[in-house]
């Protein structure tokens, strides 16, 4: 006997209610509740059946179990296998998220290229366009080989009986929202839908070491859509970030389970695809102006990789009572407290001040490592006095007004004398235990007052 019982689910959180709820009470946030149709299964007596199959494994101590050693399947593209940990792990699930038009399916299809061109069998699979529509696009991008194969369906089962007829060692879903399982009644790319056809995907990708790329959706507020718990069942989540009407796209890894997180890869977008930049510092200070007022530059890590990038500032007179603070590309919340530093500690009234902050070139930057530079840039602003361009911060600041230890400190000073840059100002708990690069002075400092007096002479 089948019974259908009718539930709602958070799509932010996962709570359950009976009923739905304009604002969900695990969360607090309006408009998540979402219906999940869930089909119970029960005996002669109505007592649920409990199935155990004879072929489950047994527990084993772990020192018992021996492991292949499988090596990563490397792509051509370096800076994706950089993003996925040095190279596509065999038997992975793997999802890409991002907003429409970014250049997700372009990424994978030529992903699907350059792995068929090394003999590996490919299946790429469309629930979004039809073969001949996918083999226009592969014309443009200069797609041909004879182990990359094209199908387009949406069913489940339709998937699986092509897996096993094709018999590909790599699969493209494009995408999940659209691929449906005909024993769950609700539509395709409800919360129902989606979690059972993920949690099939995953255990084809484990039980026949095939490698899954799975293309998700993202909703307004950048969120992959459909259940949060997508996102914990794959091994990788990848974001495909950029602007639609600029040719760079950043690739950032959120999530891991073979490699590093927080990567980056910059690719660039031109008429035959995408091309990958292999010197993304060099990319975001190529159109910093010389010279002026509230520019910065700091050496950042994203994931591994030293990456040098321009913060900005505009500090102006307040026309309103309450002066307005806006970041983009880093925590409002952090700039306002590196304000509150510089009021109390150097004596600057910024309270009547307005405040706009940006990172250049669209990276977003989150680790304590950006504070010294957010600072000396504001105060650049503020004072109208450029700070030298040749000059690259690096600091935590305490809210005493102390510059703190920073970790990776050689990296990101090798990377900063590779662009040419002549000083580095970093923390002096730094200094010390590490040999110097050639051709750039490292200074350490202990306060803020200190990284001022270096940075202005004036002050």
């Amino acid at each position: 006997m089948v019974k259908k019982k009718t539930k709602f689910m958070c799509n932010s959180c996962g709570y359950e209610a009976p009923k739905w709820m304009g604002r969900c009470p695990g969360c607090g946030e309006w408009n998540k509740m979402v219906e999940d149709v869930e089909i119970v299964q029960k005996g002669p007596r109505g007592a649920f059946q409990h199935t155990v199959s004879k072929s489950a494994q047994k527990a084993l101590p772990i020192i018992s179990i021996e492991t292949e050693d499988e090596p990563r399947v490397k792509t051509e593209l370096n800076e994706l296998n950089r993003v996925l940990g040095g190279g596509v792990v065999p038997g992975s699930l793997i999802l890409i998220g991002g907003d429409p038009g970014i250049g997700k399916s372009t990424l994978l299809l030529q992903v699907s290229a350059l792995l068929s061109n090394q003999g590996h069998r490919v299946l790429y699979i469309s629930g979004e366009e039809s073969i001949r529509q996918t083999k226009m696009r592969a014309e443009r991008l200069g797609v041909k080989s004879s182990e990359l194969y094209i199908y387009s369906e949406t069913n489940l089962e339709f998937l699986h009986d092509t897996i096993e007829e094709v018999k590909p060692k790599f699969v493209i879903v494009d995408s999940i929202q659209t691929v449906h399982h005909p024993e769950v009644t609700s539509a395709p790319g409800s919360v129902s839908q989606v979690r059972e056809c993920t949690a099939e995907l995953m255990r084809i990708a484990k039980t026949k070491n095939i490698a899954i790329f799975l293309v998700g959706h993202v909703t307004k507020e950048g969120q992959i859509a459909g259940p949060r718990i997508l996102e914990h069942m794959v091994d990788t989540v990848l974001y495909f970030e950029g602007e639609r009407h600029h040719t760079y796209r950043i690739l950032r890894s959120q999530k891991n389970r073979f490699g590093s997180t927080n990567e980056i890869a910059i690719f660039e977008m031109l008429q035959d695809g995408l091309k990958e930049v292999n010197n993304p510092s060099e990319l975001f200070l190529q159109e910093r102006s010389q010279g002026a007022p509230g520019s910065t530059v700091v050496a950042s890590m994203e994931g591994t990789r030293p990456i040098l990038v321009e913060i900005q500032s505009l500090v102006s007179p307040s026309s309103f009572n309450y002066p307005k603070r806006m970041a983009t590309g880093l925590d409002q919340n952090r700039v306002s407290l590196l304000m509150a530093v510089l009021e109390k500690r150097m004596g600057l009234l910024l309270q009547a001040q307005d405040a706009y902050i940006k990172v250049a070139g669209g990276v977003k930057l989150d680790e304590p490592a950006i504070d010294l530079a957010v600072l000396v840039c504001i105060v650049s602003s503020f004072k109208d006095m450029a700070a030298n361009e040749r000059d690259c911060f690096v600091g935590e600041v305490g809210l005493t007004g102390e510059v703190r230890r920073v970790s990776r400190i050689e990296q990101r000073v090798q990377e900063a004398a590779k662009l040419g840059f002549k000083r580095a100002i970093i923390p002096a708990s730094n200094l010390g235990g590490w040999e110097y690069p050639e051709g750039i002075q490292v200074m350490g400092v202990e306060t803020v007052n200190q990284a001022l007096k270096i940075a202005f002479k004036e002050l």
